[in-house]
């Protein structure tokens, strides 16, 4: 079973946080797409280890996937 939850928008990326149930725990994955058409590009992140609930699988991710926008929109130190 998959649980799908709300695409978040962030300044040009669409976040889409995703939760699988595997065995007795959830897995965790995020997309982070940017782009449109022929120009996308999608990022897909897929964590180790389980989660014990399907929110907490997908808070996980969604902190992960904006974490790293933020680390990409932060300006360069000289």
């Amino acid at each position: 079973m998959n649980v799908d939850h709300t695409k978040i928008a962030v300044g040009k990326y669409l976040v889409s946080p995703l939760a699988k149930q595997q065995g007795e725990g959830y897995a965790a994955s995020v997309s982070i797409r940017s782009g449109r058409g022929s120009a996308t590009h999608d990022r897909v992140l897929r964590f180790s280890g389980l989660f014990d609930s399907a929110a907490a699988a997908v808070h996980y991710a969604t902190e992960h996937a904006l974490r790293w926008i933020n680390e990409r929109s932060a300006p360069a130190c000289a």
